[in-house]
């Protein structure tokens, strides 16, 4: 996947989040995890952008294992927001978030082992 798309479908997936969270219920536990879920699906976005620019290769790792550990964030408060009903809209709403939010975990985590992959064998060389 080309460095621009990634970029561009991490901050998709944050402005859908975003147009996600209006329709959250507005109570404690809705805005608890609505907070935390604008917060988690953001970072990635935000850290993606820190990671191209990493001045090392064990920088680039690191600011996308932040990114990973966000996006599960995400992940998992998108799930109590809904199993706790806490979502007042469209269903297919949080089940297509729940599903880009699943394949950019993949993305992540492929990204990272291919990264330590490659660096393991410039050293080895």
């Amino acid at each position: 996947m080309k460095t621009n798309n990634l970029e561009k479908r991490i901050i998709n997936f944050t402005v859908f989040i975003i147009d996600i969270i209006q329709n959250v219920k507005n109570n404690y536990a809705g805005n608890y995890y609505g907070n935390l879920l604008i917060r988690s699906s953001g970072s990635p976005a935000l850290n993606y952008g820190e990671a191209r620019s990493a001045e090392s290769h064990k920088g680039f790792v690191h600011k996308m294992g932040i990114c990973l550990k966000e996006i599960r964030e995400s992940n998992n408060c998108l799930k109590i927001i809904n199993r706790a009903n806490l979502y007042n809209g469209n269903q297919d709403k949080i089940n297509k978030a729940l599903n880009e939010n699943n394949q950019l975990i993949s993305i992540f985590v492929a990204s990272i082992k291919t990264s330590k992959k490659n660096n393991s064998n410039i050293k080895n060389r």
